[in-house]
């Protein structure tokens, strides 16, 4: 077995320190957010369904003055999209490619601003990166 040698310390600037300590909040209070979000969205469809009785009753409870039938076309629409989206959250490195080619699609409609959506979340959700030789199958067999 070898030694691994001794590395030197990183020294880093007390810049580079506050921007880290700056950017380390930002995610912990904008994941809080998030989760916050999320319980509160969780009581309202709580609070819907409680309220309503059935779930096919609430297209027609929210929109009470929309001609019904508009209405459960657009809650349709709305759940497929919501399925569709809830499949690619779950296991988004088997829609890396499919996020790559839409947002592709978006740019060459010329809207930019759902491409760099749908780019941004590709690359939060399935990132591309290099594999290091470390990393390889081979690399950690001993």
């Amino acid at each position: 077995m070898t030694e691994t040698p001794a590395t030197e310390p990183v020294v880093v600037s007390a810049e580079e320190e506050a921007a880290f300590r700056t950017m380390r909040t930002d995610a912990v209070l904008a994941g809080r957010a998030v989760s916050s979000g999320q319980f509160l969205a969780g009581l309202v469809a709580n609070a819907q369904l409680e309220t309503v009785g059935r779930p096919e009753k609430l297209p027609a409870d929210l929109f009470p003055n929309v001609d019904p039938a508009t209405v459960q076309a657009v809650w349709d629409r709305a759940l497929a999209v919501g399925f569709h989206a809830g499949r690619v959250s779950a296991a988004p490195r088997l829609f890396r490619d499919q996020m790559d080619r839409v947002a592709g699609v978006f740019e060459a409609a010329g809207f930019a601003a759902m491409a760099g959506s749908v780019r941004r979340s590709r690359e939060l959700v399935a990132p591309v990166r290099e594999r290091l030789a470390a990393d390889s199958e081979e690399g950690r067999e001993h």
